[in-house]
């Protein structure tokens, strides 16, 4: 068994990789939204924060209320209970990628966590 797995996305509105990929430390999203579209629903979560990378297009996102202007290049960490929606802006579209994690989970960084072969 290999200690990979590879997938190619395409061109899809909306992928998860954790099925794609069969993550199991996080779920991960790319997402695309047409101008003027926006994502049907406000929510929030129980345990997992969220971070946005804005990869192309612009839009805003409505954190509890707030507006918060998003363009390429964008990076944006979202804790568990903030109230969310996101959306493209009237007059172009936005691709972002959406990561998802346990708040709080992360037991070390990369040169904690690596192992020189």
């Amino acid at each position: 068994m290999e200690n990979y797995t590879k997938t190619n996305i395409g061109n899809e509105a909306r992928v998860e990789l954790h099925e794609k990929l069969g993550l199991t430390g996080a779920e991960v999203s790319i997402n695309q939204l047409p101008a003027g579209a926006g994502v049907p629903f406000v929510h929030a979560h129980r345990n997992n924060e969220e971070i946005y990378g804005i990869i192309a297009g612009k839009g805003k996102a409505v954190i509890d209320g707030k507006e918060i202007a998003l363009t390429a290049g964008d990076w944006l960490k979202i804790a568990p209970a903030a109230k969310r929606q996101l959306s493209a802006a009237a007059d172009e579209g936005i691709t972002y990628i959406c990561i998802q994690v346990k708040e709080h989970s992360l037991g070390g960084f990369t040169a904690e966590d690596a192992v020189i072969c």
